[in-house]
């Protein structure tokens, strides 16, 4: 898997059509997530798209992400999110930066603004499920 460090310098290079592609490569590179697993207890509320986030939890007590969207650039944008937290401990992920570590990315500029108004959603479930795995 590619580090979000990796991408952002390349990132950088590309032209708004390239970021498209690098975007929707990322997306199509996330972990299958079930069909099963999409329901209405795992949809992301507030986005455009339909977005699924599904947490677990590894042997050694770090979240694991299972994601999907049913629009490519979306799902390319989930898959930023997670580069930011996967297979994280729940502390680690509290004490990331998300927003951050996306910053160089420019998403606001790069997409139009009901691509982006999901991010912070997602963002937000992120962060609660790793409260709850915290305590």
């Amino acid at each position: 898997m590619t580090s979000l460090s990796d991408l952002t310098d390349e990132y950088e290079f590309l032209d708004a059509d390239d970021r498209y592609r690098l975007l929707i490569d990322l997306g199509k590179a996330l972990e299958p997530m079930p069909d099963a697993l999409k329901t209405d207890a795992t949809l992301v509320r507030g986005c455009s798209a339909a977005v699924w986030v599904y947490p677990t939890v590894r042997d050694d007590g770090a979240l694991h992400f299972l994601a999907d969207s049913n629009a490519a650039i979306t799902k390319g944008i989930i898959a930023l999110v997670l580069l930011t937290v996967q297979d994280r401990s729940p502390a680690d992920i509290l004490s990331t930066d998300i927003e951050g570590a996306l910053a160089p990315f420019d998403l606001r500029n790069q997409l139009s603004s009901n691509r982006t108004q999901g991010i912070p959603n997602m963002i937000a479930l992120i962060r609660s499920t790793a409260e709850r795995y915290a305590a």
